[in-house]
């Protein structure tokens, strides 16, 4: 059984105590490849940490850009910085970033042109993009319609989809893949469920946004990638499917949408 986490923050202080023994419980979990998704201050080392613990671990990803809470501090200098970042051959993608109407902790026009900068700036050095979007579907569709047509697009990830059926329908023809956490194990999460129910396994990934949204039966508990079977094994039962054909689809399908490799000794 191989699994990928598709999502996850584990260059994060909550890990700062036990960042070893996390990859090992994942590995043991048949957790066989992490993507660490840089955030913070973009003039900080916040993203040069993300990309470190890439560089640490063989089975770990990384991926930089500037999640819409951070989009404020979003300048020359910063870009610069992540551009220089992402150079590493550790970093798959540029996310994530999107809009944020939940928390707007950045106003939501700089929140809307620092989205296009960045999806301009993944073009430029074209990467597949990750997304966040909360509270914000119809804007989030009408600039990914509008940035990401172009020739060339790599593709890009739904992080955590919180959006509706429509919503996924609308962007999966566009290359969009549908990534779903452990939030759609939650008893009151019907409207995930319900568009969990348009997305055909192809399109399907799977993550923890860890150390958040830690699945049934752990709420409360730090999240961390070991525990991303118990969203699958949800998931398997929701799509009347075994585990295993889950989980070995959606490791494929991260394979194939980043055209990577698993670590040498893991099976391909």
């Amino acid at each position: 059984m191989m699994l990928v986490d598709s999502h996850c923050h584990i260059d994060g202080e909550a890990f700062d105590e036990d960042r070893d023994d996390v990859v090992l419980r994942a590995r043991a979990a048949g957790v066989v490849a992490m993507l660490n998704v840089g955030t913070g201050d973009p003039h900080s080392d916040d993203f040069s940490k993300a990309v470190a613990v890439a560089e640490q671990y063989d089975d770990v990803f990384a991926s930089v850009g500037v999640h819409p809470h951070d989009a404020k501090l979003y300048d020359d200098k910063a870009e610069s910085h992540l551009v220089a970042l992402a150079r590493s051959e550790n970093v798959i993608a540029w996310g994530e970033i999107g809009l944020d109407y939940y928390y707007d902790h950045s106003p939501r026009d700089v929140q809307r042109d620092v989205f296009r900068r960045q999806i301009r700036t993944a073009k430029e050095l074209g990467l597949p993009i990750i997304i966040h979007s909360r509270d914000a579907d119809d804007e989030t569709v009408e600039i990914i319609t509008e940035e990401c047509t172009y020739d060339g697009f790599r593709g890009g990830i739904m992080h955590c989809f919180g959006g509706t059926a429509e919503m996924a329908k609308a962007l999966m023809p566009l290359g969009f893949m549908i990534s779903f956490a452990g939030n759609v194990t939650f008893k009151k999460a019907e409207n995930l469920r319900d568009a969990a129910r348009v997305v055909p396994l192809e399109k399907l990934l799977v993550e923890t946004d860890c150390p958040y949204l830690t699945p049934v039966p752990f709420r409360g508990k730090r999240n961390e990638p070991a525990m991303l079977v118990h969203t699958a094994r949800f998931l398997a039962e929701f799509y009347g499917i075994g585990f295993e054909v889950l989980a070995e689809q959606t490791t494929r399908n991260f394979l194939d949408f980043f055209n990577v490799k698993l670590p040498a000794g893991q099976n391909n």
